[in-house]
């Protein structure tokens, strides 16, 4: 009886580390396969959200572009001689261009953002300070001029950060 009960166990313990070896080769490849699943899903939705980040990236661009001050004063004309109305224009201006992209912060990062609105309260700043010693529209107009003709205005700054932004992203 002895001796058919160690048979029995010199049949199983092979038996038993076979499967036991199988189990775990099963149970490793398995877990590959869910790893590389879980690779692709995360590659493909990476393929798709960058159409999304650079659409964002390039509305973000466009309002740096838009709010530049000399650029802006191009595009908008005073529509009195004072300053301070001319001001209130251009101030109304940048804020509504901001509102209409505010949502694009969802696609860039937070350090992008940041330097976006930091950039938007420098240009309104600087727009305070020359509005401020100016006597008219149109004097407002010429030492704005006049200002960024020495000095790039923070926008520059802003779409540099942001064409290197999009530079890691592609």
């Amino acid at each position: 009886m002895e001796d058919s009960i160690l048979q029995g166990i010199g049949y199983a313990i092979p038996a038993l580390v076979t499967g036991a070896v199988a189990y775990f080769v099963m149970s490793g490849l398995r877990n590959q396969e869910t790893h590389e699943k879980k690779l692709d899903l995360l590659a493909q939705k990476k393929k798709e959200s960058l159409p999304i980040r650079l659409q964002a990236y390039e509305r973000i661009l466009l309002f740096c572009e838009r709010i530049n001050p000399v650029k802006m004063l191009v595009r908008i004309k005073p529509i009195g001689d004072s300053s301070e109305a001319y001001l209130q224009l251009l101030l109304a201006s940048i804020e509504q261009e901001f509102q209409h992209n505010m949502v694009q912060q969802l696609y860039i990062s937070d350090e992008c953002w940041n330097v976006v609105v930091t950039t938007k309260i420098a240009v309104i700043n600087n727009l305070k300070k020359v509005s401020n010693a100016s006597d008219s529209a149109a004097d407002f107009r010429e030492k704005v001029f006049l200002k960024y003709s020495k000095k790039a205005p923070a926008t520059d700054t802003a779409v540099a950060f942001l064409k290197n932004e999009v530079k890691k992203i592609i």
